[in-house]
């Protein structure tokens, strides 16, 4: 079991550790439903710092980053992140990531924690014609995640550089809590705003520590990984592994916004069929219409019983108070306002199709 460089204060600080994804984490402080309304209120901290890092480099970089990912990465100017996929050959995902054009021929792809040897596998592999230069600095650098609408005011002492300047999905490689090039991106998984700060492991110790001073004024506290999956549920953002995976393509996720036919990537040719053809199953939210908590792998049934699909991700929603959820179903049970159940022990629980993002702050 791996280590952040900042297990050890996450221990100190009396946070409920858990395995996750081969690191030991925290998956809680005080509790689920007081972490969740501080992102959505204030301001809070996460330790992301399992999540792996790439760096493609050189005349051939943007060749490489074009034909794994689905998204249209020569769209990206410097300072520009993009959230993209890595399909596969049969029409799923090896994962979902961020690219970050960091320089003219350097590009940061950011992937999840659990797929970072698999990931590197894959590139590497559709590497070996295109020849970019490949490093994986996953082990070198942590990733802090300052959540909340009140990140901007709450940080703002800790740089030089405008945090309010900053829209979102760019970043500034500038001084942020005594380190000089930290990656300063107005990216997250909440949906509250905020940053997300890459720091090398030596440095993040005393950059977290900052950011709890600076921050004190505003109540920040440290959050834990349940929160996060509540909090990025609730905005609907997909999880890998759960909402999608091998099996899913983009286009049935709902990730046709960032699966672009303008170039030739892996397997476009058969998702662009796929588009152009329809799709057999749909991924889609739902919100509980009576009392009762969806939870992954629950089936997902309608009025006469027939099971139409599965629950993906599901919860008990801090912010609505109600029980939310994705999952596949049939295209024909897809459309909003539509009437599903969801198969919990021996009942059949109503829901409805709805539209994203459950919580609209």
């Amino acid at each position: 079991m791996k280590n952040t460089a900042l297990t050890h204060v996450h221990e100190a600080l009396g946070a409920k550790m858990v395995p996750f994804a081969g690191y030991n984490m925290p998956v809680q402080y005080e509790g689920v439903n007081a972490e969740h309304q501080t992102i959505r209120e204030g301001v809070g901290v996460f330790d992301v710092s399992h999540m792996g890092e790439f760096l493609v480099e050189g005349e051939n970089a943007l060749t490489l980053v074009q034909k794994v990912t689905s998204n249209d990465a020569s769209k990206l100017a410097i300072g520009d992140a993009q959230y993209s996929c890595f399909p596969n050959d049969n029409n799923g995902i090896v994962d979902d990531l961020i690219c970050y054009r960091v320089k003219e021929n350097t590009y940061l792809l950011v992937v999840n924690a659990s797929n970072i040897e698999k990931d590197w596998n894959w590139v590497n592999k559709h590497n070996e014609e295109i020849g970019a230069e490949l490093k994986n600095i996953s082990d070198q650098y942590s990733l802090l995640a300052i959540q909340g609408p009140k990140a901007i005011e709450a940080m703002q002492s800790l740089t030089s550089v405008d945090l309010a300047e900053i829209p979102f999905y760019k970043f500034k490689v500038a001084d942020f809590a005594g380190v000089e090039h930290a990656i300063i991106s107005a990216t997250g998984y909440t949906g509250s705003g905020g940053f997300e700060i890459y720091v090398k492991n030596e440095e993040v110790e005393s950059v977290w520590n900052k950011v709890f001073e600076a921050g004190a004024d505003w109540g920040i506290k440290p959050i834990g990984l349940a929160a996060r999956d509540t909090l990025r549920l609730e905005m609907g953002y997909c999880l890998y592994g759960n909402d999608i995976d091998d099996t899913t393509s983009p286009i049935e996720a709902g990730l046709g916004w960032i699966t672009k036919f303008t170039k030739d990537f892996i397997n476009s040719e058969n998702l662009k069929a796929q588009k152009e053809n329809g799709i057999s199953r749909r991924l889609v939210a739902f919100e509980m219409t009576e009392r009762g908590i969806p939870r992954q792998g629950y089936e997902i049934v309608d009025g006469e019983g027939n099971v139409i699909g599965n629950v993906t991700s599901g919860t008990m929603s801090p912010s609505l108070g109600k029980g939310i959820g994705l999952g596949y179903v049939t295209k024909e049970n897809s459309k909003r306002d539509s009437e599903i159940f969801i198969q919990i022990r021996k009942k059949q629980i109503p829901a409805k199709v709805v539209k994203l993002p459950f919580y609209k702050g």
